[in-house]
């Protein structure tokens, strides 16, 4: 009889683990670098915590064509953080997975605007990101599509 409920406690752990399991591989789809859909940024999307941030790892022109120098957050509202680079700046804040296709509840920062949008991430194809951001609700914002790339 012992032998039975060892068995039966074994089995039952691993089948309420099994959809976390997947559901966490499933959650690190997301995770890796990004073409953004004009071409000139490259963002790498890590999973920090359960959550999952990105930042710019590449820039097609990373330095300033009038100052010389490596290019700033100059279009951000704060003008203490307009000193700060682009480069390796989180542009992608506290996403979650929903445990179907979708990251959502995070934050999108737009360094060419200096402004920050309501955001979620799904996938269009296993190469290609939905990234739709927004203000107050979803079906209000724009879509852009980003394409999985390798390292900058």
């Amino acid at each position: 009889m012992k032998i039975f409920y060892t068995f039966f406690i074994t089995t039952l752990l691993v089948v309420t683990t099994l959809p976390t399991a997947k559901g966490q591989s499933n959650a690190d789809q997301i995770a890796g670098y990004w073409l953004n859909q004009d071409g000139d940024a490259k963002i790498e999307i890590t999973s920090r915590g359960g959550k999952y941030f990105g930042k710019l790892v590449w820039l097609k022109t990373p330095i300033d064509p009038e100052t010389k120098k490596p290019k700033l957050d100059k279009h951000n509202p704060e003008v203490s953080l307009q000193k700060r680079p682009l480069m390796n700046l989180e542009i992608l804040t506290n996403f979650a997975f929903d445990g179907k296709d979708e990251w959502n509840g995070g934050k999108i920062y737009d360094p060419k605007t200096g402004k920050t949008y309501d955001c979620l991430m799904k996938f269009e194809s296993s190469n290609k990101l939905k990234i739709r951001g927004y203000i107050g609700v979803s079906w209000i914002g724009k879509t852009t599509v980003w394409t999985r790339t390798t390292q900058p």
